[in-house]
């Protein structure tokens, strides 16, 4: 989950373009990072002594991990060790940048240090996302400031990794925003009752709404219909019941969910403690909304 917001914070230090964070993603499946990358960032060479080794390698028939170990720049068991090491997502989108033009070895290099300095995260941090981190951050990123703020870092925390899990892991979240009123497009909303009493909903434009279902569904859809916002709404519902059920397990709270509903093409006002909370897909930008 720490990949989706280091996107973020490329695009916030504008070291990336939308466009250019949006491919790479999409990239993420077919791209295989290579020695360079992997060195650079386990701390074993600079992205300078990388690019000396790309250079050598234009002029000698060697692999690339043979030559830095000839300019004494890696040991062979180190070698060894990032071929058999299991790569990060991060680690994937960097590469998938660089392979494109967006970033060089040495600007990715710099933005991911930077990164992990300032949210004190680790390499492992990124593989094994630790709840107690992933929590830091989404409150740093999100800075809820309602009495519920547990609640909302939980329900945050679950439904990336639900997107994950069911939509897919390209997704960025974008800064969200506390508002008062939203005009709804294509949306699936539904309440839920008790100690942390919210609306939550997905709201999309027609093609981003129609992706998104799509996805959910496993087939493809073509249409904003009955059949995109039974999608929708499924995924919805599933992870308002998994978060409902989680609260009981770790709070003994009783939540009750609402039947979900269908807004087309309305605006609402007066609402309170409500955040916009947009996640940019490679297909467009899929927006929650969550509040009172």
């Amino acid at each position: 989950m720490f990949t989706q917001f280091f996107g973020n914070y490329l695009l916030n230090k504008r070291l990336v373009e939308p466009q250019q964070l949006a491919e790479a993603l999409s990239a993420l499946k077919t791209t295989r990072v290579k020695l360079g990358v992997l060195a650079i960032n386990a701390g074993y060479m600079t992205a300078a002594q990388v690019e000396k080794v790309h250079a050598e390698q234009q002029r000698i028939d060697k692999r690339i991990g043979e030559i830095a170990v000839d300019m004494g720049f890696m040991t062979l068991a180190q070698v060894d060790e990032l071929f058999s090491s299991q790569s990060g997502t991060h680690l994937l989108l960097g590469q998938a940048l660089v392979d494109r033009g967006a970033m060089t070895n040495a600007e990715f290099e710099t933005a991911l240090n930077a990164y992990k300095a300032e949210n004190s995260l680790t390499d492992s941090d990124f593989k094994e996302n630790d709840n107690a981190k992933i929590h830091t951050v989404i409150k740093e990123f999100y800075r809820f400031d309602g009495a519920s703020d547990e609640l909302m870092v939980e329900y945050i925390d679950l439904l990336f990794k639900n997107i994950v899990r069911f939509i897919g892991d390209d997704f960025t979240p974008l800064n969200c925003e506390k508002i008062t009123s939203y005009e709804y497009t294509n949306a699936s909303i539904q309440k839920i009752n008790g100690q942390f009493s919210c609306t939550s909903a997905i709201d999309a434009e027609d093609a981003a709404y129609i992706a998104f279902a799509s996805r959910y569904a496993g087939e493809e859809l073509d249409a904003v219909d009955e059949m995109a916002d039974a999608s929708a709404g499924e995924f919805l519902n599933l992870h308002n019941g998994l978060f409902a059920v989680n609260v009981s397990n770790d709070s003994g709270v009783e939540l009750v969910l609402e039947p979900q509903n269908v807004i087309r093409n309305e605006k609402q006002t007066g609402l309170t403690d409500t955040y916009k909370i947009p996640l940019a897909f490679p297909f467009g930008t899929v927006t929650f909304i969550l509040g009172s």
